[in-house]
């Protein structure tokens, strides 16, 4: 595809950057860049097969050029769980704008879709507080945990920060239905018949 039409005035510009969805061209820079930054794990690692599956997940971010910054991922639950995974930009892409501008495109998918909560897991949540995210205890997100967590190599040792925007769900999909919620004591129906041992 030429560079013109991977560029469209009609796609959103922040600063410099175009931000659109990406395409399966783009699981080649998707693939390079996510797994550039799983050495030291600040990203899971991802295999090009599982990329291009979830290419459409993906949005990418380019200059008006066509030069790819960087990508991000929204990933559905449900209508009650999103995430947002894998965003990164490229080091000389840091300060344009192009991360906040993928951050944001993903929310407006996100509500576009009706979903009620975003979640992430991150080592800066100093960003990502700017957008409305708080931190919350990673038991509060048990689709997450059931999804990536139970097969991280860091599952015992995660140094990343739980955060979530919107109300914390009480359902979950992939791990217990329905969160236990405190109970007072169950009181039995009918009367309690007398011992007749005294």
């Amino acid at each position: 595809m030429p560079v013109s039409e991977s560029t469209s005035s009609s796609r959103p510009r922040v600063g410099g950057a175009i931000v659109r969805k990406a395409k399966l061209p783009d699981a080649v820079n998707i693939f390079d860049l996510v797994n550039s930054l799983s050495g030291d794990g600040t990203l899971l690692r991802r295999t090009y097969a599982e990329i291009c599956e979830n290419v459409r997940d993906f949005t990418v971010a380019e200059s008006e050029s066509g030069v790819f910054l960087g990508c991000g991922a929204l990933h559905l639950y449900g209508p009650h769980l999103a995430e947002v995974r894998s965003i990164v930009v490229k080091p000389e892409a840091k300060g344009q704008g192009a991360g906040g501008g993928l951050l944001r495109a993903l929310l407006a998918e996100a509500e576009d879709q009706g979903v009620t909560c975003v979640c992430l897991f991150t080592r800066i949540p100093d960003f990502f507080f700017h957008f409305g995210f708080r931190v919350v205890d990673r038991t509060v997100l048990p689709d997450k945990i059931y999804k990536d967590c139970q097969s991280c190599p860091r599952l015992y040792a995660c140094d990343e920060v739980a955060m979530a925007r919107g109300p914390i769900p009480r359902i979950a999909v992939l791990g217990p239905s329905r969160f236990p919620q405190p109970e007072l004591v169950k009181l039995q129906a009918g009367s309690i018949a007398p011992n007749p041992e005294k």
